[in-house]
């Protein structure tokens, strides 16, 4: 199999026996990298930073009652202005660089799910906000019409019904995290685009390794949106037409 794949390759234009076997050896430790780093760091990142963006959605949406209600709300726009007005690269190197200074020392993996964890809050949480605004008034009211308390109408009418709305542009924010985890390989995590560093270290075929990197990173995300159709169209059902 390895002997035919590397005939194959050797006889593409620009391809020689040295760069078909480059290729060939470059492949698992990639994709090792992208399996073993860059998509659990995405995957682990995205959970949290949905739990964040759900928080600050919910604290925005809701009617300010309390003076804590107000310094949560302020608390949560300075935030997302903060975030979202600031580069990701910036925001994981004060993380990871910035923090010692403070006493506070975190290793690479840990670093970058914070920062990653942070940047998909912030922005998600105005998805995640813009979704549950989209549902239409009367489904709070019929909610309610069935003894559904305040609370239980969000949980079982709105949130269903927002989250196959908010599906299309949460999966963009999730397929761009696993792209933007090449930028954990700055604070020296070994995801799938380090792993293509440190390969062209050894050979100095960059252009060759990282066209091979590049068409990795496109097959998972190709491989996402495919499982983003399939969610689309399982959660179809729960929108009211």
């Amino acid at each position: 199999m390895t002997d035919w794949l590397h005939h194959l390759l050797s006889t593409l234009p620009y391809m020689t026996d040295a760069r078909a076997g480059i290729v060939i050896d470059s492949f698992w430790p990639m994709l090792k990298g992208g399996l073993y780093y860059s998509i659990p760091l995405a995957i682990v990142s995205f959970v949290i930073g949905l739990m964040i963006a759900l928080g600050v959605a919910l604290i925005r949406i809701f009617p300010r009652t309390s003076i804590i209600h107000h310094i949560l709300y302020t608390i949560a726009k300075v935030y997302v202005s903060a975030i979202r007005g600031t580069p990701m690269l910036v925001q994981l190197f004060i993380i990871f660089y910035g923090l010692p200074n403070l006493g506070i020392k975190l290793e690479p993996v840990p670093s970058a799910i914070i920062a990653f964890s942070l940047n998909v809050g912030a922005y998600a949480s105005e998805t995640v906000r813009a979704s549950i605004l989209s549902i239409p008034k009367g489904q709070w009211e019929a909610g309610t019409s069935v003894g559904l308390t305040r609370f239980q109408s969000f949980l079982y009418v709105i949130l269903p019904q927002a989250l196959r709305v908010s599906i299309p542009p949460l999966s963009n924010t999730f397929i761009g995290l696993v792209k933007e985890t090449s930028l954990a390989s700055l604070v020296l995590v070994t995801e799938l685009f380090k792993q293509a560093q440190i390969i062209t270290a050894r050979n100095y075929e960059f252009m060759l390794v990282y066209i091979e990197a590049a068409i990795l990173y496109w097959v998972i995300c190709f491989i996402l949106t495919l499982i983003q159709e399939r969610l689309e169209h399982h959660f179809d059902k729960h929108i009211a037409k």
